[in-house]
């Protein structure tokens, strides 16, 4: 699977600068962290990558790719998917359902075989609600498959966000804030998934504000504030570095 790279990428509204000059690279099988306090910048960049802003200045690629003027669902055609803060989910629907959504970038049959029921739709049918099946499994979400999603509690609520993303195999994974509002044994649960997805080859970009959850997983990890890369590395040294402490802190 192809890395991503961002180079010297900025983005201004008007007279405000939201990023400026953030380069980092989110490797194949690998968990990469983005960090930074409230207004750094972390979902402006998530935002970019995704074609859902559009470039000031800089180069977004996927695999050697110029994906910066995408749309965004170009952008997911090409191999990157993500969660977002907010939840968004089909609330009516099944569990189920909504993570075979999931699976439309690798559908092969026509809308109208669907329609008129043809063979050939049919058995993709099946495949994605077997493949569905198998990632509530993955997920410790197999009881909940005939559920509506949007009765759900909250953290139950983004693991289904989170397996629709995989379900589009994407080369590369954007978390945004995956583990906000759960507690330690289920973050730790999906912690256990995110290394199988980067183990298989996916590269995952971990935006999180559990700075142990990230620590933990990540091999390297970027810190954001006021828009700028302060500090980047291994996440032994960048936690202990005196700038990153006074960016969460305040004081060093």
């Amino acid at each position: 699977m192809p890395s991503l790279v961002l180079e010297r990428v900025s983005k201004r509204f008007g007279g405000i600068t939201a990023v400026s000059d953030v380069s980092f690279e989110v490797p194949e099988a690998g968990i990469t962290g983005l960090i930074g306090p409230n207004g750094a910048g972390k979902t402006t960049v998530v935002n970019l990558i995704t074609g859902m802003y559009k470039l000031t200045s800089g180069e977004i690629r996927l695999g050697g790719r110029n994906v910066g003027s995408a749309q965004p669902h170009e952008v997911a055609r090409l191999g990157i998917s993500r969660t977002f803060q907010n939840i968004r989910l089909l609330p009516e629907a099944s569990v189920l359902d909504n993570v075979i959504i999931g699976f439309h970038r690798h559908e092969k049959a026509s809308i109208a075989a669907g329609m008129f029921g043809f063979n050939a739709s049919l058995s993709e049918i099946r495949e994605f609600r077997e493949r569905a099946r198998a990632l509530l499994d993955r997920f410790h979400m197999a009881r909940f498959a005939e559920h509506p999603a949007g009765y759900l509690a909250y953290g139950h609520q983004r693991r289904v966000e989170m397996m629709r993303a995989v379900a589009m195999n994407p080369a590369i994974l954007l978390l945004d804030e995956p583990v906000a509002g759960m507690n330690d044994v289920e973050a730790g649960e999906l912690g256990d998934v995110f290394q199988e997805l980067a183990s298989s080859g996916m590269g995952l970009l971990l935006i999180e504000h559990n700075i142990r959850f990230v620590t933990k997983l990540c091999q390297n990890v970027h810190v954001l504030d006021t828009g700028r890369t302060i500090a980047a590395g291994p996440p032994s040294v960048v936690m202990h570095d005196p700038v990153v402490v006074t960016a969460y802190l305040g004081t060093a």
